[in-house]
């Protein structure tokens, strides 16, 4: 008994020297900031280099915490699996009395797990997602100078399991979150460090930070592998692309058509090259190599490399190709997707992040009953376009199989004809 009591004193000593040790190495007083518009920039920036628009209309995330705890987060449904050893708790987050508990696979009426449910959920959750909560409610944000660059401090008033702590975002260049320094009520050492490097890119586009080391201490913390989804959004995604034939567009070789009979295009899609034809002018555009685009007036080919009717081609091309397969683009890069209800029915909107001459811009889908888009409506910042209604009428089943718009009709008696479509 004294070898055990001895072996004991032995490890408390050992733990005080090194708290200790890091308590003189690493405590640091809470520093002071500025709150107000340059501090929120700073927060918007970090929130634009973490994609946050798409976590907000992300599903499901799903991770663990140092591989003891294991989440399954249904965000939209405010929903949460929470599982530990032979406990599963599905905690409601805004009502956690409704949650439900099981053991060993069997209901159970023991209600205090459902607490340790949300306090775990509480506190495995930042660790995965504590930059997208620095404009919670409750959260004050103030600009802070870290080694001559402006850092964010965000210090959480209220909410959560642990109110009054606050944390210093150390960022790169771009906004993106690489540490942060705590000072929480459970760590006695005030500036404690952790990193937040190890990122890894999900389905939804979003980075998840998959490991976080803790400075000085050597302790890692594994996320597991963590990944984000929106089935729901995918699958009615994919319901539209099933019934305009996107296969068969994916094998399209060439598409033919003109734009309210101002500009006629033949685009080759295979080598995406596309002839671009307005009044006397024709550009053969070269997207990926704009360098290799050429002009020509009256059907002649020119030695003039005018970027200016390069650049309108570009841009035509750009926009008048988008009411012809708009529908075909539901899965490109940068695109997030959410289902919304309109008239009882499901419709999907779709944000472009990326690409494009407007990134920015949305649309929501309105579908017939066999999932064919019969309108949308945009909405626009740079045009000023809060739900203009467009309909997308006339499809035709081309040579190459897929289906393509003929016409468009918006406002009282607007028309936009697509000419002649061809696929083949």
């Amino acid at each position: 008994m004294k070898k055990f009591f001895k072996v004991i004193g032995i490890l408390l000593l050992l733990i005080i020297g090194v708290l200790t040790f890091l308590y003189f190495k690493y405590d640091e007083a809470l520093p002071t900031g500025k709150q107000g518009e340059e501090a929120d920039a700073l927060a918007n920036k970090m929130l634009v280099a973490l994609k946050h628009e798409a976590y907000q209309n992300t599903e499901i995330l799903e991770w663990s915490f140092r591989g003891k705890h294991f989440y399954t987060w249904y965000k939209q449904e405010n929903k949460v699996t929470v599982a530990w050893n032979d406990n599963k708790v599905i905690l409601n987050t805004k009502n956690p009395n409704k949650s439900e508990v099981f053991v060993n696979g069997q209901k159970s009426e023991d209600t205090s797990l459902i607490k340790k449910a949300e306090q775990y959920f509480n506190n495995d959750s930042f660790w995965l997602v504590a930059p997208h909560k620095v404009f919670d409610p409750g959260v004050e944000r103030r600009l802070v100078k870290h080694e001559d660059k402006d850092a964010l401090l965000v210090t959480y008033t209220s909410g959560g399991t642990t109110p009054g702590d606050s944390y210093l975002w150390i960022l790169n260049d771009d906004g993106f979150p690489t540490h942060y320094k705590m000072w929480t009520q459970i760590i006695p050492i005030g500036g404690l460090g952790a990193s937040w490097s190890d990122w890894t890119e999900t389905n939804t586009s979003i980075p998840l930070p998959t490991t976080h080391k803790l400075d000085g201490i050597g302790l890692q913390i594994s996320m597991g592998n963590p990944k984000a989804s929106n089935p729901k959004s995918d699958e009615l995604a994919n319901k539209i692309l099933k019934a305009i034939k996107h296969d068969a567009y994916k094998t399209t070789n060439t598409l033919e058509w003109s734009f309210g009979g101002r500009r006629t295009y033949k685009w080759n899609k295979k080598e995406h090259i596309a002839e671009v034809t307005w009044d006397s002018t024709k550009v053969v555009l070269h997207p990926n190599a704009i360098e290799k685009s050429t002009i020509y007036f009256n059907g002649k080919l020119t030695n003039a490399t005018d970027e200016t009717i390069i650049k309108k081609a570009e841009s035509y091309f750009n926009n008048d190709s988008f009411w012809l397969v708009a529908p075909h683009k539901l899965f490109e890069p940068g695109i997030i997707r959410t289902v919304k209800e309109v008239d009882g029915k499901e419709a999907l909107l779709v944000k472009y992040t990326t690409g494009g001459t407007t990134p920015g811009d949305s649309y929501l889908w309105i579908l017939d009953e066999d999932y064919i888009p019969t309108s949308y409506k945009m909405y626009v910042p740079s045009m000023k376009m809060e739900g203009v209604l467009a309909t997308w009428e006339d499809w035709i089943t081309t040579e190459s199989g897929t289906l393509l718009p003929k016409m468009h009709r918006f406002g009282k008696n607007g028309e936009l004809s697509m000419g002649e479509v061809k696929g083949y």
